[in-house]
């Protein structure tokens, strides 16, 4: 599978199609630390989790511009390596992506929307795709540095489930109108917002994707922030 980027209307976005199913240790591979846009990793093998009866997560308001101010969030200042904060509250942090672009970025997980199985069909996942069911993982990203983040990818987030072990991820490259997300925009300078959106797998419809993780730079898989 090979991919080109192109520029249109300002913003990066990987032209040729692949679709693929990782699991939680092929992520790894995907950090885009080269400055350069997510790759898929091929080859790998969903694996399966013991079914949860945690509630489905509901949406709230998103918080205003500052940090979190109440399920265990933060009341000021940066967000820490394994806090949690509720959903709509806002985590700010240092964001650092490939070897140049370094800012600040406030980002909320404004919801966690649980879709139809029939959504993945266009994707043509075959059995890997079988008896699943995609969460939508929907974000907001802001700009509150004072450096321009333009093209940069703000795309490390992953779905846990209702007992706390990690949904599978899709990683898309391409368009899937159910779940768009595209790397900053040009001029993506302070105040800046832009919306984004990460698909996480449960493993039947018994079970439901509960939470949420950002795990990119200076977090680390297994280590970032939550919101639930």
């Amino acid at each position: 599978m090979s991919s080109s980027v192109m520029r249109r209307g300002g913003r990066v976005k990987l032209a040729s199609v692949g679709l693929v199913v990782v699991g939680s240790l092929a992520l790894s591979a995907c950090n885009g630390d080269d400055g350069t846009a997510d790759k898929p990793v091929g080859g790998a093998t969903p694996t399966s989790s013991a079914p949860s009866s945690a509630p489905s997560t509901k949406p709230s308001d998103p918080a205003a511009d500052g940090g979190a101010t109440g399920g265990g969030g933060a009341t000021g200042g940066q967000a820490k390596a394994g806090q949690t904060f509720k959903i709509g509250e806002a985590a700010q942090f240092p964001f650092k992506y490939g070897t140049t672009k370094k800012g600040e970025i406030a980002l909320t997980v404004d919801a966690i929307e649980k879709g139809d199985p029939a959504d993945l069909a266009p994707l043509k996942l075959g059995d890997k795709a079988s008896g699943k069911v995609p969460y939508y993982i929907r974000y907001t990203v802001k700009n509150v540095g004072t450096t321009n983040l333009e093209y940069a990818s703000v795309s490390h987030m992953k779905g846990h489930l209702g007992d706390g072990t990690e949904a599978q991820s899709l990683l898309i490259v391409g368009n899937f109108a159910k779940c768009d997300s595209e790397s900053l925009p040009q001029g993506f300078t302070n105040g800046k917002t832009q919306k984004g959106c990460a698909v996480a797998l449960a493993p039947s419809a018994a079970t439901k994707v509960a939470s949420a993780e950002y795990w990119g730079d200076p977090f680390t898989m297994g280590e970032g922030i939550h919101w639930k």
